[in-house]
């Protein structure tokens, strides 16, 4: 169709830039009363979510507003009208993540230069003992409260102009290896997320069941696609595996966003293969390693593509895994993104021949502007080749295969130097899952007087399943190197976990040390 004839939403997907709010303005005119969001207390259409969200940003702006705005709450709808009002006022939003301790919510918002703050009641339970430290307006979302705040219905925002280099939000780091970092990605970096909307099906009988949280980019990149090509996204506050093939069902689903471990306890399932799954067009996955067995079982039982991304919320550079479309190469994370620059390089920080393994650091369109006010931090992350190319260094180790295929190593912090051997916990845990008891696994290193470091494996085996430490040790290291030989493995009911399902080894490892010293 000639880009000219092109009206409302469509008209602004085709040109060269346009904002989230543009576009839920533009799909409220169209079609009002279609479905934006839906969570277990009912419906916001697209024409309710546009006039809330005039209400939220007139309101904003009736305080005085002028950074930004930080959310500590569950997904529920007006978490998404917050956010959205908080950008037609041209504020950045500072999502948290309300598994954070209170003293980093104090921190982040802080360093966020939050002058409001939203939350429901359970982290306002949560944070009462630092309330005095939080921004000086609080709103609960889940009370009368919000509404007596909102601006008078009808009310409009004075209109803002927004540019590609304004923040869009800050996203906190999870934390897990020490004070999170806030990621500044702008509307220029969203608005690319949002125009490849089409190319995954996200249109407007799109129907995306989102149940990992509001704050973390894994869902945001799902959601705002959703939004930006007119269909409906369904929130889960929380994960539950039977809710959620309920509403997979019930919604007639058709796009999804998935961490690993939740494709594993959905897979595992007994009733799964009951549900009607049939309307679903595309799965996707991200956040963590996606064991290959588990991506070939997901091809076999559930109808729709099933695609593996992997990025960084920093950006920078993304390898994609159409994984039905090859079947061989499930071990891998795919081949970097059309117009994505991604490149292996060494501990002196220079290219390494092709084949062998370095650090994954990547350049694209999509990369963070720096991280919220710590220049030191944003220049340990960047990288920049002889040209003076600017790339994001991920801390990942990675290698190419012979197609350009990427297989993931580890984290280099997580990477096991024993006995001057580099070893990747990566492996070990391939190994071990192959154990028919073994259900879940995480390797660690541990300090070894003789080794330096040596490898730990934490095991959660299957329901009903029946192996000893001594028998699974002697196992495993059958099928493994001499220098990758497992020192001990430890059995554990659950894995520590983010809430995006990353596992914790940190934790782990400490955990060890800790015992080690006492015994």
């Amino acid at each position: 169709m000639n880009p000219g004839l092109l009206k409302g939403a469509d008209a602004l997907l085709a040109g060269d830039f346009a904002t989230l709010s543009d576009l839920v303005r533009a799909y409220a005119e169209e079609r009002p009363d279609h479905p934006a969001v839906i969570d277990a207390e009912g419906t916001l259409t697209y024409g309710q979510l546009d006039a809330r969200a005039d209400r939220v940003a007139a309101a904003l702006q009736r305080d005085g507003a002028k950074h930004s705005v930080s959310i500590v709450s569950s997904s529920r709808n007006d978490y998404v009208t917050v956010y959205l009002g908080a950008l037609r006022a041209g504020l950045a939003v500072a999502p948290l993540a309300p598994s954070s301790l209170p003293e980093q919510i104090v921190a982040m918002a802080q360093d966020a230069d939050a002058e409001h703050l939203f939350l429901d009641g359970d982290n306002e339970q949560a944070l009462r003992a630092v309330l005095a430290e939080l921004p000086p307006r609080r709103i609960r979302l889940d009370t009368p409260q919000f509404e007596q705040w909102l601006a008078p219905e009808g009310a409009k925002p004075a209109p803002v102009e927004t540019t590609p280099a304004m923040p869009f939000n800050i996203i906190y780091s999870s934390g897990t290896t020490g004070t999170p970092k806030g990621i500044v990605q702008s509307h220029g970096m969203r608005w690319l997320h949002m125009q490849r909307a089409n190319l995954y099906g996200y249109d407007r009988h799109a129907v995306t069941l989102l149940s990992t949280p509001l704050y973390s980019n894994t869902t945001l990149v799902s959601l705002f696609p959703t939004l930006a090509g007119g269909g409906t996204a369904v929130l889960m506050a929380k994960f539950d595996v039977v809710k959620y093939l309920e509403l997979a069902q019930t919604y007639r689903v058709t796009h999804t966003m998935l961490v690993p471990v939740q494709y594993q306890r959905v897979m595992a399932h007994p009733d799964f293969d009951r549900y009607d799954l049939s309307a679903f067009r595309a799965k996707f996955c991200t956040s963590a390693p996606f064991n290959a067995a588990l991506k070939a079982d997901i091809l076999k039982r559930w109808p729709g593509k099933l695609t593996e991304y992997y990025g960084m919320t920093e950006g920078g550079g993304t390898c994609i895994l159409v994984a039905d479309e090859f079947p061989d190469k499930l071990h891998t994370v795919g081949r970097p993104a059309e117009g994505h620059d991604i490149r292996l390089i060494g501990e002196d920080g220079k290219p390494v021949k092709p084949g062998e393994i370095g650090e994954i650091v990547g350049h694209s369109g999509a990369i963070m502007t720096n991280y919220h006010k710590q220049p030191g931090k944003t220049a340990e992350a960047e990288w920049y080749d002889e040209t003076g190319k600017r790339f994001i260094r991920t801390g990942d180790m990675g290698r190419f295969d012979a197609d350009g295929f990427m297989q993931l190593m580890d984290r280099r912090k997580d990477m096991i130097i024993s006995g001057g051997f580099n070893i990747y916990p990566s492996d070990l845990e391939a190994i071990l899952k192959q154990h028919a008891a073994v259900f879940d696994v995480a390797v660690v290193g541990v300090a070894s007087e003789q080794w330096g470091e040596t490898p730990v494996a934490f095991v959660v085996l299957r329901p009903g399943s029946s192996v000893s430490a001594p028998e699974l040790l002697l196992w495993a290291n059958a099928k493994l190197g001499k220098m990758q030989r497992i020192s001990a493995i430890e059995f554990r009911d659950a894995l520590p976990r983010s809430a995006i399902g990353k596992v914790l080894k940190r934790e782990l490892r400490d955990e060890y040390g800790k015992a080690a010293v006492s015994t």
